[in-house]
């Protein structure tokens, strides 16, 4: 499509190497604009049956990634929001822009997830909490918590998976699709959402909104 990318092998749940993936974007891209951390691991597990591996496997996957990154990519969106102040200096918010996938498993319970909607309750308060810190920098912070998002491994997972079931369990009726998501963080990391920051935005078909109740039988 005429644009410039690079793909980067790392394992994300060593601090080092999320350093230096930040670093080695930065570098072919000669600057940050924008970082998406959307790096993720679910393995669904009663809480009886987990273990310190476990616990510690997906919280440096889901979470301790993306505090290192954003820390690292702070760096570059800085510099590059201070050569932007000198190439246009009407530019008052010349900043940048973090966005962290989060999840509606960090506002809703569900079985089996204690571990991993606890480090997406740990990525919107993170989101929180930078956004403040970064505010004075024009750095915006935002979160995506998606609900039903079809992916490969919905099918890989359980075989018995098809779009049907999927869109029963979304109160608008249908599952929601990965480019959805990817149309959200675009606006995002664009100056067209320059005035938000610190904002966790559910894009779930309506599921933290309604009600769940068990209705049948009742008038």
């Amino acid at each position: 499509m005429g644009r410039r990318c690079k793909l980067i092998k790392s394992n994300l749940k060593i601090v080092k190497e999320c350093i230096n993936t930040v670093d080695e974007a930065a570098t072919f891209l000669g600057g940050l604009d924008a970082l998406v951390n959307n790096a993720g691991l679910t393995i669904p597990k009663d809480i009886n049956e987990v273990n310190e591996e476990h616990f510690n496997d997906i919280f440096s996957l889901n979470f301790r990634s993306y505090f290192f990154c954003a820390q690292q990519a702070i760096k570059h969106l800085i510099e590059r929001g201070e050569k932007l102040s000198q190439i246009n200096k009407k530019h008052k918010w010349p900043g940048g822009s973090i966005v962290n996938i989060s999840s509606v498993h960090g506002k809703l319970g569900y079985p089996g997830h204690s571990v991993y909607a606890s480090t997406k309750g740990a990525i919107n308060s993170f989101t929180k909490q930078l956004s403040v810190e970064l505010i004075s920098k024009h750095i915006r912070v935002n979160a995506i918590a998606p609900g039903t998002i079809e992916v490969k491994s919905y099918y890989e997972k359980d075989p018995s998976y098809n779009r049907k079931f999927g869109d029963s369990l979304v109160p608008w009726g249908r599952v929601g699709l990965p480019e959805e998501v990817g149309y959200l963080a675009a606006y995002l990391v664009s100056d067209l959402s320059e005035f938000m920051t610190g904002e966790i935005i559910h894009m779930d078909g309506g599921l933290t909104s309604a009600m769940n109740l068990n209705t049948e039988g009742k008038n």
